[in-house]
């Protein structure tokens, strides 16, 4: 899904809005002092670590939910082995009428 976005001046506090047009939401903001020349912001070395952590977080979490999937999928399956097990006992007794 596409996110378009633009970028607007407020004329209160001159802050550099990224506002996302779809859900009308303020994805970012800028401080005129955190811009540079041509309007963009400026990135520096501790964005780039925020950054890293944040992905390494998502990885790591990501692995887990993971794990947590396959071993419900594995659960799962020796679940339904029982319940056809079950059932085919019950087919075999004889109901007693």
């Amino acid at each position: 899904m596409e996110t378009r976005q633009i970028e607007v001046t407020c004329p209160c506090c001159q802050k550099r809005l990224a506002i996302d047009v779809r859900t009308e939401r303020v994805m970012r903001a800028w401080s005129p002092k955190d811009v540079d020349e041509a309007g963009k912001p400026k990135v520096e070395e501790k964005d780039w670590d925020q950054a890293l952590s944040k992905v390494k977080g998502r990885e790591s979490a990501g692995t887990g939910k993971l794990d947590q999937f396959l071993d419900s999928e594995r659960g799962k399956a020796k679940r339904l082995e029982e319940k056809f097990l079950e059932a085919q006992k019950k087919l075999e007794k004889p109901d007693a009428e």
